[in-house]
């Protein structure tokens, strides 16, 4: 990767002239459990090894400060830190906004928030809620950069004025290919908030470097920003594979490669693969897929031999970045069910996120498109690549006024 890469978090660590507007004020630090430093200590402790760094709070997201909760949508409550002796407050429990009381408790928020590049990831809602509190009460908020595992690819449509959800921060394309620090960037300039907000930006991050594509590998530890986020693969598929969670479809939660793969017991997946290669083989570059059998030990379709499909996107002899395309592959397995099984039971519906009124595959694409396009038998390729292109391209140049870091 060239140069060694230096997080956000580390440069803060290690430059007193960086931390030097915080003296005197009261720091909140809003982590989770990868969210460390480049020796594997957690960030609160790091930070509060510092004589002149004054440490009031801590916030946890979804999964908790230090990875409370195994499970999806599993709430985090409030509980004081047993080594700091500082609250620390959940902001995925009892509210998912902070609190007055709450963001009484600071003066500057450090975000610290390992990220996967997909807009579905509630970390990036997190990030606009804070921003917009911290605009409300007068507070800074400083945001200390990582990378985006997932690179600067760009895919998939656009959510949809109304679609905004805790899974759907606002109008991003599903893999937006943006950092933690440019994403604050982009709520502060279109949500026009009048708030303090600053990124401590990495030194030497390269998102088109090989092997890696986004993520120092070889450079830096992977450590699960969520329990079911357990290396680079699933970072690289799940601007796909996220999708499966609106559906009936186990996404591998209960094996040990949670959301590279899906199935179900009922399911033929060569005939899925053939059907998909008929269907749109360009949508299949970039990446191999393999006919699988597994057994989740918990969630869908536990103890039950499933057939199904795993991504593979690891080799550099098949794997290619740019021609990768997660959320065209997962349609396009929707797709191919439909058509094999028409009355295929493929729509989950539950409750989602804290919405029960809307199908959870609409809010994780924020608009019924896909869903609409999957389920049209008269519907081709075309008919869902040409609105993802339109999008994405609107994108890569809405976005390009807040890049921080060169190609």
């Amino acid at each position: 990767m060239g140069t060694a890469v230096r997080f956000g978090l580390d440069r803060l660590l290690a430059d007193a002239a960086l931390r030097r507007p915080l003296a005197g004020r009261r720091v909140g630090l809003l982590a989770h459990p990868a969210s460390v430093t480049r020796g594997l200590e957690h960030s609160l402790d790091a930070l509060a090894k510092l004589p002149d760094l004054r440490l009031s709070a801590a916030f946890g997201p979804q999964h908790g400060l230090r990875g409370d909760k195994q499970d999806n949508m599993a709430e985090s409550p409030d509980y004081t830190d047993p080594l700091h002796g500082i609250p620390v407050f959940s902001l995925y429990g009892e509210v998912r906004r902070p609190t007055a009381a709450m963001m009484d408790s600071f003066d500057v928020l450090l975000v610290n928030l390992q990220d996967l590049g997909c807009r579905i990831y509630t970390f990036i809602t997190t990030l606009r809620y804070v921003l917009e509190e911290a605009a409300r009460h007068g507070k800074s908020v400083w945001v200390l950069d990582r990378p985006n595992p997932a690179g600067r690819p760009v895919e998939g449509t656009l959510l949809r004025e109304g679609w905004e959800s805790f899974v759907g921060a606002g109008p991003l394309p599903m893999r937006h290919g943006l950092t933690m620090g440019e994403l604050a960037r982009w709520f502060v300039t279109t949500l026009k908030l009048d708030v303090d907000c600053q990124v401590i930006e990495m030194e030497g991050w390269q998102p088109d470097a090989t092997p890696g594509y986004g993520w120092p590998l070889g450079e830096r530890s992977w450590i699960n920003p969520s329990p079911n986020a357990p290396n680079l693969s699933m970072a690289r598929a799940y601007a796909g594979t996220v999708m499966l969670e609106g559906t009936t479809l186990s996404e591998g939660r209960g094996t040990t490669r949670p959301l590279e793969l899906f199935g179900a017991p009922d399911l033929d997946a060569r005939a899925i693969i053939a059907e998909m290669r008929a269907l749109a083989p360009d949508w299949l570059r970039g990446c191999v897929l393999r006919d699988c059998w597994f057994e989740p030990t918990f969630h869908k379709h536990a103890g039950k031999l499933c057939n199904g499909v795993q991504i593979h996107v690891e080799d550099p002899a098949h794997y290619d970045h740019a021609a990768f395309r997660p959320w065209r592959l997962q349609a396009l397995a929707f797709k191919a069910i439909r058509r094999l099984w028409p009355d295929y039971p493929l729509w989950r519906d539950f409750g989602y996120e804290y919405e029960f009124e809307r199908l959870a595959i609409d809010l994780i694409n924020g608009s019924p498109l896909l869903r609409e396009w999957v389920d049209d038998p008269a519907a081709a390729a075309a008919d869902l690549d040409g609105p993802a292109r339109a999008d994405e391209a609107g994108w890569i140049e809405a976005r390009q006024p807040f890049l921080l870091y060169p190609a």
